[in-house]
């Protein structure tokens, strides 16, 4: 099977120098970027969440797939170079094999999230405080089969 840098090969290289933005928390592009070297972070609420130097990797599948703006910033940490695909959600549509690529990407991330969900609800599951309630996020993220939601707290509802 090709990997995702092979079958992005035809698609336009960009430079990005450290602290370019390649994505924007809150905007909408339909941009997809594929990393081929160098290292990004990724920031939430301009907090940072990963640093990631994997050529390969891609950013911006979730607005793109959900049809959301980008729910996190992508920035240079160090100069990057990647492909840029500009629609990303016909691309994803006629390309079977990097969508395949990147379903299994997201399957590892759930995975690795309802593992350390449950890691979580074992060790807080007799808890009296809010800590508690992991079992409720957990069982939540899950098994909800809904095509859209809204992201929240109660702290927080509108985030």
């Amino acid at each position: 099977m090709a990997s995702i840098l092979d079958l992005c090969r035809a698609f336009p290289v960009r430079a990005f120098a450290p602290g370019a933005v390649l994505l924007d928390e809150g905007k909408t592009s339909g941009l997809l970027f594929v990393l081929i070297n160098g290292e990004v972070e990724i920031l939430k609420d301009d907090y940072q969440i990963n640093v990631v130097s994997d050529p390969g990797a891609i950013f911006g599948e979730i607005s793109v797939l959900l049809g959301i703006p980008n729910s996190a910033t992508v920035r240079a940490v160090k100069p990057c170079t990647a492909h840029v695909v500009e629609s990303g959600d016909v691309f994803l549509q006629s390309h079977k094999e990097v969508a395949y690529q990147l379903s299994k990407l997201l399957a590892q991330r759930v995975y690795r999230l309802t593992t350390y969900l449950g890691d979580l609800k074992r060790q807080f599951e007799h808890d009296d405080s809010h800590l508690s309630m992991v079992d409720d996020v957990l069982e939540t993220l899950v098994h909800d089969q809904q095509q859209s939601f809204t992201p929240g707290s109660d702290r927080d509802p509108g985030v």
